[in-house]
């Protein structure tokens, strides 16, 4: 984990049981002349998270987020997946087991693009730019692809790599991918997640001329306010969640430590608008039956929803009518989360975030709030877990997103052979 508020899964889960926000108000530039100036930032050291030198300097932040998460990850998994060249599986090529990369992301190199092209620009001064000024990695921060392949170099990996870029998404749709990867045979182990740097000039901007994110200006805290009737939109953030993913007999065999079962995942289209949501929900309710089904789980075995939540308007009760179409009654009975509440909206890696989440909820059988809660909308109108982290028992976890460009991914985990 590479979280606001906790740069490990460690000092993560403990901001979320906590009920405590990482939301504050934008450092990294001067955001005065924004109409949304607050955001959730990592306080991430690279060089203390393990990485070199030459892999700060060639790299993005979003990258180098992924990588540190990464080495916590491999570490957790017991995997011995040593840089390429220096004996590890990923060295084994054939003889050994096929590894494979999955991440997701939105908006990849965002920060790094937009530095460069103030540079070139001399702060866009010069209409034609001065290429002599640029990084000599700046085709590395072009492409996303970069975000696999870095992970790929740093663990020696040999198996299929990719980099999933579904907007909001792309943190489920990643994981979902990479374990069916392992369902098809394509890869016995995949690492997996997300990870987005999107705090810039550039990407305030452009949430700002749509008014998606929070004017909360003067109380940032308590800016991110997912189904409570006084929302006005999500706050941004930064952050990445990298996974191990493999089957499950051969994750026992070596007595790895479990946290989850990935049951099921699916994906839908609305095909109806950039930006905007259908209030019946009726695509999101899709995705979640066609996941619930492949993990061969009805509406009464779930037990905790981690719902995207972003604190916008129409998302919120998109997908509260998304779960009462999915769910009928049990929807009323389940507990309803959003972490953004706390973490803020980190775009393509907030998917990954919520997964890990998830994840450590079955673990510890904790659900954690909502923050910020205070009055209710009419029409979002289920058990949102208010403030206060609760203890519950979590066999069975559904977790969805929602992102621009129509698209509505959901996730089911549960304990293993539960």
């Amino acid at each position: 984990m590479v979280a606001p508020g906790g740069v490990n899964r460690k000092e993560f889960w403990t901001l979320l049981t906590d009920g405590r926000t990482a939301t504050r108000r934008l450092s990294f530039f001067d955001p005065s002349q924004f109409r949304s100036q607050v955001a959730a930032e990592c306080d991430f050291d690279p060089a203390a998270a393990g990485l070199t030198a030459r892999q700060i300097a060639r790299n993005d932040r979003f990258v180098q987020f992924a990588l540190a998460a990464a080495l916590e990850a491999v570490e957790d998994s017991g995997l011995d997946l040593r840089p390429a060249g220096a004996g590890g599986l990923g060295d084994e090529g054939g003889d050994g087991p096929i590894i494979g990369v999955s991440m997701g992301s939105a908006v990849g190199a965002t920060t790094r693009l937009e530095n460069e092209y103030v540079v070139v620009s001399d702060s866009g001064r010069h209409w034609e730019v001065d290429p002599h000024y640029a990084s000599s990695f700046l085709y590395h921060a072009l492409v996303p692809s970069c975000l696999a392949t870095e992970l790929a170099c740093r663990f020696g990996t040999h198996g299929p790599a990719s980099v999933v870029s579904t907007g909001c998404t792309s943190g489920i749709d990643a994981v979902g991918y990479g374990a069916q990867l392992i369902a098809d045979g394509e890869a016995d182990i995949v690492i997996a997640g997300a990870s987005d740097a999107p705090l810039s000039p550039i990407s305030v901007a452009c949430f700002d001329a749509i008014r998606a994110t929070s004017a909360r200006n003067d109380d940032p805290e308590h800016a991110s306010r997912p189904f409570d009737a006084s929302r006005d939109g999500f706050v941004m953030g930064e952050g990445s969640a990298v996974l191990i993913l493999e089957e499950l007999s051969s994750a026992r065999a070596r007595g790895a430590h479990i946290y989850c079962e990935v049951g099921g995942y699916a994906s839908r289209s609305n095909a109806f608008h950039m930006t905007g949501l259908r209030p019946d929900g009726v695509e999101m309710a899709e995705a979640i039956r066609v996941a619930m089904d492949a993990a061969r789980v009805g509406a009464d075995d779930i037990d905790y929803i981690n719902a995207h939540g972003s604190g916008t308007k129409q998302n919120d009760r998109h997908e509260t009518a998304a779960f009462k179409r999915s769910l009928g009654q049990r929807a009323y009975e389940v507990p309803v989360s959003s972490i953004k509440s706390m973490v803020g909206h980190s775009l393509g890696a907030i998917g990954s975030l919520e997964i890990a989440a998830c994840a450590l909820a079955i673990e510890n059988d904790v659900v954690p709030p909502t923050a910020n809660w205070a009055t209710r909308d009419p029409a979002c109108d289920l058990d949102y877990v208010p403030n206060i982290a609760r203890d519950h028992t979590v066999d069975v976890a559904l977790s969805v997103g929602s992102g621009f460009g129509g698209f509505q991914s959901a996730i089911v985990l549960s304990t293993p052979n539960r």
